[in-house]
């Protein structure tokens, strides 16, 4: 979802019920597949750090644009965004953002401990008190940017949920998606990532993707149009990206590749293969 579209979203749900610390309600309702592929490679993640720098990579196939930066100043760490300086969409936009990553990692972290700092770029408000109660540390306001810091410690903190072998797989899935559509309409990488989930399942139809988005067959057809896409185009162009990654990585077979991309039978995918780059995949996988 385009982020003003996002922020409309929340000022219309914040003008139902309004009051300081609503975006941090919010926040907290967001769950790990709420931010898709993304979401899950920072779930599989070793440690707090390697999900950190995950989430720093690959940030765009949630907003569209990377903005965050993971760094390590002394015996302190911050994931931060500071680019945009003061910029800033509200504090609700800020607060229901820092909100969820903070809930995610609650969920994912054993015991996690709290940030050492959370800072916001909007002016305080009237009551500050119920960010530190969320926080569960010292909120700062009108700071030069949004940021949360902790101990540099924290980044060595075990996962609960780490799976290297699935992490392995979404990264390339990652790296493959953001190749796909470099820039592309926000729109297009949302069924990107229905394509990530159904096409191990061999699932991938129109109105299977239209239904796990909530969309009629048509408005589905509709949105990608004015998105210069067509469904079909875009489905193979990512299994394209995603072929070449799965084809880089020598512990796949072409069995296990064939079924990762939704194709019933191999001789499928080969065909599909040598359409897209002139040779098989096995010739490809030799040559690269």
């Amino acid at each position: 979802m385009p982020l003003i579209q996002w922020l409309d979203l929340l000022r219309r749900a914040h003008a139902v019920k309004p009051g300081d610390g609503r975006g941090l309600e919010i926040g907290a309702c967001i769950t790990i597949g709420h931010v898709g592929v993304l979401g899950y490679l920072v779930q599989a993640s070793d440690n707090l750090g390697q999900a950190l720098y995950a989430y720093q990579r690959f940030e765009s196939l949630f907003y569209g644009i990377r903005m965050a930066e993971v760094v390590i100043r002394g015996d302190q760490a911050e994931i931060g965004w500071p680019r945009f300086g003061g910029l800033s969409l509200g504090l609700l936009m800020d607060e229901t953002a820092i909100s969820a990553l903070i809930s995610c990692l609650r969920k994912i972290v054993p015991d996690a401990p709290n940030p050492a700092e959370v800072t916001f770029s909007a002016p305080a408000p009237e009551k500050p008190e119920v960010y530190e109660a969320f926080f569960g540390c010292p909120v700062r306001f009108s700071a030069p940017y949004v940021s949360v810091r902790f101990p540099a410690e924290y980044l060595s903190i075990p996962l609960s949920t780490a799976n290297p072998a699935l992490r392995q797989i979404l990264d390339r899935q990652s790296v493959a998606l953001a190749n796909a559509l470099p820039g592309s309409d926000p729109f297009a990488f949302q069924v990107q990532q229905v394509f990530l989930r159904l096409l191990p399942d061999a699932r991938v139809s129109l109105k299977a993707v239209a239904s796990e988005m909530a969309l009629s067959v048509r408005t589905l057809q509709r949105r990608l149009t004015a998105s210069g896409q067509t469904f079909q185009g875009l489905l193979d162009r990512t299994r394209e990206e995603l072929a070449q990654s799965y084809l880089r990585d020598p512990s796949l077979s072409l069995f296990e590749i064939t079924m990762l991309l939704g194709f019933a039978e191999q001789s499928s995918f080969n065909r599909a293969f040598k359409q897209w780059v002139g040779v098989s995949p096995g010739e490809w996988r030799e040559g690269n």
